[in-house]
């Protein structure tokens, strides 16, 4: 090999499934990320079990931890993506719990954004614009200048919708559990829901998402990813 010669890289791919694959792993984060998540909420059920249901310390708790996570962020220079979410999360569930005095009441926003993102799911489908398709359109080296690219190839609309069921199952699973322990007010219960119902679900939602796209073939149509001739090509 000459020094001219570009430098070979992985294949194309050649399939609606493989490229899928291929974006949602540029797109999808990490494991830091979750435990960002999880931490506020694991901080906000000890402290209130530990001080006899005193939800103004465990809001209080919770608060100050997702703060020393953005904090150790900043400090450390990385994305505040993940951190920033759970630190408004925490936020407003502990809004929602002061202002009524109910612990429980701190997994209500969580509650109404899983029945909000079902029907935005479902909405999604119906109207042929699927949820997982932005994610693929995230993954794409052109998204900037070509953000809805993926939607021209019908084979990629079909396969994005049956992945986006599959986000459909996981906030059906979310709420048919949450929503009888927050009605029963079962606070302990609702924490370790909540975390076991966070990102380890959608670990499982994502193993879902990856049975159905090796298992599936769909052809990709004629120049639907130049992009990745172009990244080969570097």
């Amino acid at each position: 090999m000459t020094a001219d010669e570009p430098v070979a890289g992985p294949p194309a791919p050649d399939t609606v499934e493989a490229l899928i694959r291929h974006r949602l792993a540029v797109a999808l984060g990490g494991w830091r990320g979750s435990v960002e998540t999880a931490l506020p909420t694991v901080v906000f059920v000890g402290v209130w079990t530990a001080t006899d249901h005193d939800v103004r310390t465990a809001a209080i708790a919770a608060v100050g931890v997702a703060l020393v996570l953005a904090v150790v962020r900043v400090v450390q220079r990385s994305s505040l993506q993940h951190v920033l979410g759970a630190l408004v999360a925490t936020a407003l569930a502990a809004f929602f719990a002061l202002r009524s005095g109910q612990a429980e009441d701190a997994f209500l926003p969580g509650i109404l954004t899983s029945a909000g993102f079902l029907v935005g799911t479902l909405v999604s489908i119906a109207a042929r614009w699927p949820v997982v398709g932005f994610l693929v359109g995230a993954g794409d080296p052109r998204a900037q200048e070509d953000p809805f690219g993926w939607r021209r190839d019908r084979g990629m609309v079909r396969v994005c919708a049956r992945l986006t069921w599959v986000l459909v199952a996981l906030y059906v699973v979310r709420l048919v559990v949450m929503v009888p322990l927050y009605l029963g007010s079962h606070v302990a219960l609702l924490g370790v829901a909540k975390i076991a119902l966070g990102w380890p679900l959608y670990v499982g939602a994502l193993a879902v998402m990856g049975w159905l796209l090796v298992s599936g073939h769909t052809p990709l149509e004629p120049g639907e990813d130049p992009g990745a001739e172009e990244e080969r090509a570097v």
